[in-house]
């Protein structure tokens, strides 16, 4: 839950270790030769901004708060760290770096506005149980008029990811009506060709249910060599996909993963699928007269 109103802030309260995330793309920053600086505040910088700036870590690098550079401060760079991946933002050049808390206010607080350091812009507000959230907010603004509270998580009908979701499942079963079509095919041409030895097995006593039952087996069988097949072929391309998406865009999201649930649901479906086209495709053949079987 986030409010939206100015609020005073306890620079006391706040941990040392504190860290916020401040982007570097609305500041302007340039390495220095390290030298004997022991007082200089360290910071963290993002992977891409260190590519970038060509930092590393012990360099002494400028920080300012308005593009003028008015207010800008001395850190050193502790360390590179990889930002966490964002699928909202995996588009983003990630020119970020951390810092500590109070040095943040010291960087950002305005000199002519002393209230500035102990202001902030938005209060991040943890409820036990996230469901209430659509109460807690009426009530917060009846009680504290002029604070513009709302949910930082989207309702399942106005997630992109749930559209997403959506279209995933609407190709998956494209895909699964087209290869049950494939299969039903296959397995029609295969009693096709063994109508012979169909109406023979018929002539020495073999029944319909023993055919029809033969018949499914060898479906199951020749889907789930699909399947597998097929996720064989994900496992094998999984890696080398993540690579491509993630060189193109800079990141270190997971694009393609295969997990055991996928690949069992994949088998899972398959089966039933191989019998229905087994059985379908051989119940006209196993349904004639066995006399019209093996008449050339």
């Amino acid at each position: 839950m986030r409010c939206g109103r100015m609020a005073p802030m306890r620079p006391a309260s706040c941990a040392p270790a504190a860290v916020v995330v401040l982007c570097a793309t609305v500041l302007a920053a340039h390495a220095q030769a390290p030298k004997d600086d022991g007082d200089a505040p360290a910071i963290l910088v993002s992977r891409q901004l260190a590519a970038r700036a060509h930092l590393a870590a012990g360099d002494l690098v400028t920080l300012g708060s308005d593009p003028q550079g008015s207010r800008r401060a001395t850190f050193r760079v502790a360390g590179i760290y990889e930002p966490t991946p964002d699928p909202m933002r995996f588009t983003a050049t990630r020119l970020e770096a951390r810092m500590h808390l109070p040095d943040l206010v010291d960087l950002v607080a305005d000199p002519a506005d002393p209230a500035s350091r102990e202001a902030v812009t938005s209060i991040n507000v943890r409820l036990t149980d996230p469901a209430d959230a659509a109460a807690f907010v009426p009530q917060l603004s009846a009680r504290t008029p002029g604070i513009a509270a709302r949910p930082t998580s989207r309702a399942r009908d106005d997630d992109p990811f749930a559209v997403l979701d959506r279209f995933h499942v609407a190709i998956s079963a494209v895909t699964m009506a087209g290869g049950t079509a494939f299969l039903l095919a296959l397995m029609v041409i295969r009693a096709e060709e063994r109508r012979e030895t169909v109406g023979i097995l018929r002539l020495l006593g073999i029944s319909r249910r023993t055919l029809l039952l033969t018949v499914a087996i060898e479906g199951v069988a020749i889907a789930a060599l699909g399947a597998v097949f097929g996720i064989l072929l994900a496992f094998a391309t999984e890696g080398l996909v993540n690579r491509i998406f993630q060189a193109r865009y800079d990141t270190a999201l997971v694009f393609v993963r295969v997990t055991p649930s996928i690949a069992a649901r994949s088998v899972l479906i398959a089966a039933p699928l191989g019998i229905v086209a087994g059985i379908a495709a051989s119940w006209t053949l196993l349904g004639r007269d066995v006399l019209s079987i093996v008449r050339r």
